[in-house]
C-alpha cells in the first residue's frame, strides 16, 4: 500500500471514529458533514473520496459504533451476570455515551436507519443476548435480562438529576441478580 493509500484509510478511520463517537453521543440525526470533517483536519470536499453519501457514512458509523460498544462490553464482562449489570448499568457507562454501548446510545434512532444499519443493530443484540445466555436459566431470560439493561441505562441518560437515574440502574442490577443462575449455583 503506498503512502497516499495508507494516508486515506489512516483518514477514513479518523473519520469514522470520530462520527461513531458523535452518533452516540448526539443521536444520527445530528451529524453533519462539514462539521465532522472539520473536526478529523480534512475538507469538506474530501468527503466523497471516503463515502459516497451522508447514509453511507451513517451507515458506517454505525458498525463503528456498535463494533467499538462490544468491544467495550468484552471488556467489562466477567463471571457472572452480577458482574456484566454492575459494568453495564454504572454511573460511569450512564455519564459516557460517545464511548458505551451503541444499542442504548442510538437503538431507538436506527429503527429508522437502513436495512443494513438496522441489521447491524439487530446482530450486535443478539450478540449480547448470546454473552448473557450462559448465566441465565433460558434463551428469554437472557432476552429480558438484555432489555432490561439498555432500557434501564436509556432511561437512567433521561433523568437529570443523579439520584433518579442512580435509582432505576441499582433497581434493574438488583432486579437481573434474581435471573443469574450461576451465581446461585455457587456455593
Amino acid at each position: 500500500m503506498g503512502h497516499s493509500q495508507a494516508q486515506k484509510a489512516e483518514n477514513r478511520e479518523r473519520i469514522l471514529a470520530l462520527a461513531a463517537a458523535h452518533i452516540r453521543a448526539h443521536g444520527i440525526d445530528s451529524l453533519a458533514v462539514a462539521p465532522l470533517m472539520d473536526a478529523a483536519g480534512l475538507t469538506h470536499g474530501g468527503f466523497y473520496g471516503h463515502f459516497a453519501s451522508r447514509d453511507a457514512l451513517i451507515a458506517a458509523a454505525i458498525m463503528r459504533a456498535l463494533d467499538d460498544g462490544a468491544a467495550g462490553a468484552a471488556r467489562a464482562s466477567g463471571g457472572s451476570l452480577g458482574e456484566i449489570a454492575r459494568s453495564y448499568l454504572s454511573r460511569r457507562h450512564r455519564e459516557s455515551p460517545a464511548t458505551g454501548c451503541a444499542i442504548a446510545a442510538i437503538g431507538s434512532e436506527t429503527t429508522r436507519a437502513s436495512d443494513a444499519s438496522r441489521a447491524a443493530m439487530a446482530a450486535q443484540i443478539d450478540a449480547f443476548i448470546a454473552g448473557v445466555r450462559p448465566f441465565v436459566a433460558d434463551e428469554d431470560h437472557a432476552a429480558l435480562a438484555v432489555s432490561a439493561m439498555v432500557g434501564a441505562l436509556t432511561l437512567a441518560r433521561i433523568y437529570p438529576d443523579r439520584d433518579s437515574a442512580d435509582a432505576v440502574l441499582k433497581a434493574v442490577r438488583t432486579a437481573i441478580a434474581t435471573l443469574d443462575t450461576q451465581a446461585a449455583a455457587d456455593p
